[in-house]
């Protein structure tokens, strides 16, 4: 295995940025350094320096690391007691607005994003809903657009949607074709996708409600506390935040002006 030091990922980090202008500075060096590692094994490249010529001197190359650094593992439904809790302390709480917002930040192929598209549908809220679905990979965004996930993964999507408190048959939401499966155009019809860099862009819109899960692990404190931050000017007032299960707002700057609800990890905004 190519060994990569600190400062020869400090290198990549300003070509990165200087060529591309794409800051990965504030990024888990540990978790780019796995990465990056990975990546070169399975390129079959010899040295850190041919990694580093390919990516300085090719754009579809870079292209390749950002979907290979930026890949999230991703489920339907995953985790199906939170989605429980979300369908029973926050989707009541979102019937009183007129519209709703709410927006998946690092959705990654966006399962997650269809996932509360069905669970929004059962509550019958779905039609006065928008759901913004951001990651900064744009070959996953183009998955997620296309709704199409393969079809081995269903049987666990349906145990989740069951365990989660889903209402109707799993199967009504989808169709099949050999190995695939398509999602109903119904719920990507209240979707929008676009890129989106949690590291450099600002907030967009105002929402009631933002999920971030398992994506601010690959984020050193510094950086994470700057992406609450943004959250939390995103949300409107006694709007829910949902993070992934090592994720968690205590010791950031916006902690004191949110409370959790139970024991998962979904945090509500005060006044």
């Amino acid at each position: 295995m190519v060994i990569i030091s600190d400062e020869e990922i400090d290198l990549l980090l300003d070509d990165m940025l200087e060529i591309y202008g794409y800051d990965f500075t504030e990024y888990s060096k540990a978790s780019l350094r796995r990465r990056i590692q990975r990546i070169i094994v399975n390129d079959r490249l010899t040295s850190f320096a041919e990694f580093r010529y390919r990516l300085k001197n090719s754009n579809d190359y870079f292209t390749h690391i950002i979907e290979e650094i930026s890949v999230n593992v991703t489920e339907m439904l995953r985790d199906p007691g939170f989605y429980r809790a979300i369908v029973e302390k926050v989707i009541p709480v979102l019937t009183s607005y007129p519209f709703i917002r709410i927006w998946h930040a690092g959705c990654a192929t966006g399962e997650e994003v269809y996932s509360m598209a069905i669970l929004l549908k059962e509550a019958g809220l779905l039609h006065k809903s928008l759901i913004y679905g951001t990651d900064i990979n744009p070959a996953a965004l183009d998955k997620a657009r296309q709704g199409i996930f393969p079809i081995g993964q269903l049987q666990q999507y349906s145990r989740n949607y069951i365990a989660a408190g889903g209402k109707g048959d799993f199967s009504d939401y989808y169709t099949s074709s050999y190995q695939l499966v398509k999602f109903d155009e119904s719920l990507a019809r209240k979707m929008v996708f676009s890129t989106h860099n949690l590291v450099t862009d600002s907030s967009f819109n105002s929402f009631q409600l933002i999920f971030c899960r398992n994506v601010m692990i690959y984020f050193d404190k510094k950086l994470q506390d700057r992406v609450l931050q943004l959250f939390d000017s995103s949300l409107e007032h006694f709007g829910f935040l949902a993070l992934g299960t090592k994720e968690t707002i205590r010791f950031s700057p916006i902690a004191s002006n949110y409370s959790q609800l139970g024991r998962e990890k979904i945090w509500r905004k005060k006044s």
